[in-house]
């Protein structure tokens, strides 16, 4: 048994679709959820399209035209609304978004993706996500965190942190970002204040420097 080709996996899946080229909606997984933020009745997919020749280059590519390219303070500086940081990471705030806090964590040390970070620098991840994770729940209107790795649009690895609003039982799992596109901003001040309690937690437990919020 070999691993599947990218062909194989398409062949496999477009042999399921109906003569509009739809797969039938599964209603007995996520559309069935209790959390589903959608009406499943009328509820259809779209058309699969053909495979891609290739998978598109990302931002970043090649190290050289990547926004990490430059000194330490070169990189640091263009991150606008950084809330902590220390010589090798930077954490960001979304200071227009509807969730209580979302954060993003980017190594600034050197150019790597997941499956690229040099050991040193995967060992003090590990200890952010856990750091972070504990401060983003710590806040009083977060039930959890949520960690997300998407990385399809830029090649420099960036983790997101998403505090789902606690006791809104709705919003819990995967269909959390579905409910966040629709949810009304929560007002910037508010989140200046939960992205510097996370901050002022991070400090105290890995050290480091908060940003300075107003507001």
């Amino acid at each position: 048994m070999h691993p599947e080709s990218a062909e194989e996996y398409y062949a496999r899946v477009a042999a399921q679709t109906g003569p509009d080229g739809r797969l039938p909606v599964a209603v007995e997984e996520m559309p069935g959820w209790d959390i589903y933020p959608y009406e499943a009745d009328s509820l259809r997919m779209k058309p699969l399209r053909p495979l891609a020749d290739a998978e598109p280059p990302r931002r970043g590519e090649d190290p050289a035209d990547c926004w990490c390219a430059g000194t330490p303070e070169e990189r640091t500086a263009r991150f606008e609304g950084w809330v902590w940081r220390n010589e090798r990471w930077v954490l960001t705030a979304d200071l227009a978004q509807s969730l209580p806090v979302l954060l993003t964590l980017v190594p600034v040390a050197t150019h790597c993706d997941l499956p690229s970070v040099p050991a040193d620098l995967a060992a003090e991840m590990g200890q952010l996500i856990v750091a972070v994770s504990a401060a983003v729940e710590a806040l009083p209107s977060v039930g959890r965190v949520q960690l997300a790795k998407w990385g399809d649009g830029g090649a420099h690895l960036h983790l997101a942190f998403l505090g789902r609003p606690a006791r809104v039982l709705q919003l819990r799992g995967s269909p959390l970002l579905d409910w966040a596109e629709n949810l009304p901003d929560v007002p910037a001040g508010v989140l200046r204040a939960n992205a510097a309690a996370v901050a002022a937690h991070l400090v105290a437990a890995v050290g480091g420097e908060a940003g300075t919020r107003d507001g």
